[in-house]
Order: C-alpha cells, then sequence, then structure tokens
C-alpha cells in the first residue's frame, strides 16, 4: 500500500477552492446564526407568551430533528412552497437556522448569569432597557459564553461536510468526488480529515483572541 501524495498535488487547486468555499460557507452562517440567535434569546427570555411559546417551539423543533432532514426539507422540499434556492443558499441558510437554535440557548445561559444587581442600578440610573442590553448585558455576556461560542462554530464548521448532499461544492464534495475518479481514498479523505483539524484549531485560537480581547474591553469599561 502506498499513499500518493502526486493525486492532491495535482488537485491543488479544486482542494483549495473547496476549502475556500468551506470557509466561506462556516463564517457567514455563523454571522447569520449569532444575529438571529441573539433575536431567538430575546424571544425565549420575553415575559410574553405569545413570543415565548413559538419562539420555544421553534428551538425545540431545530435542536430536535437531525440537520440533514432540515437542508433536504430547505432544499428538496422549498420549491413544494414557492422557494427556490442555490446549493449553496440552501446551504448556508440551513446552516444557520440550524445552530441558531444552539446559539439562542447559549445566549439566554450568558444572560442569565449576569448579576441583577448590575441590570436594577443601570436602570435607577436612567438607562433605558435597549441601553442596558447593549452596553452591559451583550458585551458581558459574550465573554461568558466565549467557549461555548467557539465549540459551536467548530460543529457548525464541520457540519458543512453535509451540503456536499446538495451539491455544495465544498471541501468534502471536492475530495470525494477525486476520490471517486482516482480511488485514492485513503489520500483524499485523510487531507479531509487533516483540513478540518486545521479549521477547527484556527476557530479554537480565533475564539481564545477574542475571548482575551472582550475581556480587556470589559477591564477598561469598569
Amino acid at each position: 500500500m502506498t499513499f500518493d501524495i502526486q493525486v492532491i498535488i495535482d488537485h491543488l487547486p479544486e482542494i483549495a477552492s473547496g476549502f475556500g468555499l468551506t470557509i466561506l460557507c462556516t463564517v457567514v452562517a455563523a454571522l447569520i446564526a449569532m444575529v438571529l440567535g441573539l433575536f431567538v434569546a430575546l424571544g425565549l427570555m420575553s415575559k410574553a407568551a405569545v413570543f415565548r411559546y413559538p419562539v420555544r417551539l421553534y428551538v425545540e423543533i431545530i435542536r430536535g430533528t437531525p440537520f440533514l432532514i432540515q437542508l433536504f426539507l430547505l432544499y428538496y422540499g422549498g420549491p413544494s412552497f414557492g422557494l427556490y434556492l442555490e446549493p449553496i443558499e440552501a446551504g448556508i441558510i440551513g446552516l444557520a437556522i440550524y445552530c441558531s437554535a444552539y446559539f439562542a440557548e447559549l445566549f439566554r445561559s450568558g444572560f442569565n448569569s449576569i448579576s441583577l444587581g448590575q441590570l436594577e442600578a443601570a436602570q435607577i440610573m436612567g438607562f433605558s432597557k435597549i441601553s442596558v442590553l447593549w452596553r452591559i448585558q451583550i458585551p458581558q455576556m459574550m465573554v461568558l459564553i466565549t467557549p461555548g461560542l467557539v465549540n459551536i462554530c467548530i460543529i457548525l464548521g464541520k457540519e458543512t461536510t453535509i451540503l456536499s448532499i446538495v451539491t455544495v461544492p465544498e471541501l468534502a464534495f471536492v475530495l470525494t468526488g477525486i476520490g471517486s475518479e482516482t480511488y485514492a481514498y485513503a489520500e483524499t479523505l485523510t487531507v479531509l480529515a487533516i483540513s478540518y483539524l486545521i479549521l477547527s484549531e484556527l476557530t479554537a485560537r480565533f475564539g481564545s483572541w477574542t475571548e482575551k480581547r472582550l475581556s480587556k474591553y470589559m477591564e477598561r469599561s469598569i
């Protein structure tokens, strides 16, 4: 048995393109999921049942069903409801919806960890609810949940492999295609595994850097 590295070298442009698309899908989906997750978290904490119960149902459905099924419904089932999406659009939207439920629960736990005394003091000082949210709650919450945030982002990055099912030409799609053409499965799958290890490590390091920056920001704000 030999490991033919030449197969990888010959297809480097395709592999680089697939890796770039994987990073793009991960970053864009994560940003959308965080914004959506923040609004979902606020809905979960709402005192109004008309907001809280539908949002809770959304979270339970998304967390309780496999991402693969959700992606199939979005891409293949969407046309039945007049929703026609390109593979990349469906992939990014699907990832964002899927991870938004997990971000929402993480944000909610972060908000609940903040001392009520701080919020009461801010209200006494005349801060509006929006000011309290953006200037006190969100910065502190982000510091508290950064490790969990990084973990979800790493999971999101690995879930991009499922996008190959709907023909998104990301890294897994490209490398499995090369493997099918050349029968060099050991080489292509090894590169695929190493690539996701690199992506996960980069995400973790970026998370550590972000956590330090947020901590310094909070120290200056006190």
